[in-house]
């Protein structure tokens, strides 16, 4: 899943598109594409600890011109929007049609987005985390952190099923409330998401989890995060939510090569 922010307040500088430059978007997923993205994952308000979220009209006037140039561009290619307003939702499957939703707060910021994913029959990324983007920091406080996440996806399997959402996908959140710590161990037992007879989805490409205990930057995190992104598939990743899509793929087929 090659990353896509339609932001100029992404973590990650390299990430950043822009808010007007849709010619950059088409350009930048036409690289991601060739270099074997499976999914594009489209977000036009960005999410990062700290941050405030902008309003959903300017999510959706970044978010429009980009998404119709590349569906038209790449008629085949998966497209996920990350988003946790049903508004939006609702928006983006009157535009383009089917789409996965990338939900950073699994319904739970939004009490019209598990039945409105339901009523559209889409596919759906519940990701766990506590608070907002401003409070989530405060919120790292658990007894045990993995099964308190597990936990946590089993009533979102419930609601999900109240809601007609049959198709989900399971993501720990790393980053996302959980001191570095925490991060490295749901990311040791990341086996243990195989209960939940779900694919999971593990995005931590250039985190803070991986570039502060080194003492570097997002942007030297690369070799670093394929070696985290190596130990993610021996844990059962299905999806790898990732900036470098190159890099991601060599570190796959790798990993294929390894256990054919």
């Amino acid at each position: 899943m090659g990353i896509l922010n339609l932001t100029d307040d992404s973590f990650y500088s390299g990430s950043r598109i822009g808010t007007a430059d849709t010619a950059r978007a088409v350009r930048k997923a036409e690289e991601m594409v060739a270099e074997g993205a499976d999914i594009l994952d489209f977000g036009a308000c960005s999410t990062r600890p700290g941050s405030i979220p902008v309003d959903p009209g300017t999510e959706w006037k970044r978010l429009s011109p980009a998404l119709r140039a590349v569906r038209d561009a790449f008629p085949g290619i998966r497209i996920s929007v990350d988003t946790f307003r049903s508004e939006v939702v609702r928006r983006v499957h009157d535009l383009i049609g089917d789409f996965l939703v990338n939900d950073i707060s699994a319904g739970e910021d939004d009490p019209a987005m598990l039945e409105t994913v339901g009523e559209l029959s889409l596919s759906y990324v519940a990701m766990h985390k506590r608070g907002t983007p401003a409070t989530m920091d405060s919120l790292a406080i658990y007894d045990d952190v993995t099964a308190e996440v597990l936990r946590y996806f089993r009533e979102f399997a419930a609601k999900a099923e109240r809601a007609g959402i049959t198709d989900w996908i399971a993501d720990p959140g790393f980053g996302f409330a959980k001191t570095a710590a925490q991060n490295y161990e749901l990311l040791q037992n990341l086996p243990a998401f195989g209960v939940l007879g779900k694919p999971v989805l593990v995005g931590i490409s250039r985190k803070s989890m991986i570039y502060k205990p080194l003492g570097i930057t997002p942007e030297e995190a690369l070799p670093a995060t394929s070696a985290l992104h190596l130990e993610a598939l021996r844990g059962g990743a299905s999806i790898l939510r990732v900036h470098d899509v190159a890099a991601a793929v060599q570190v796959v087929g790798l990993y294929r090569l390894l256990n054919p």
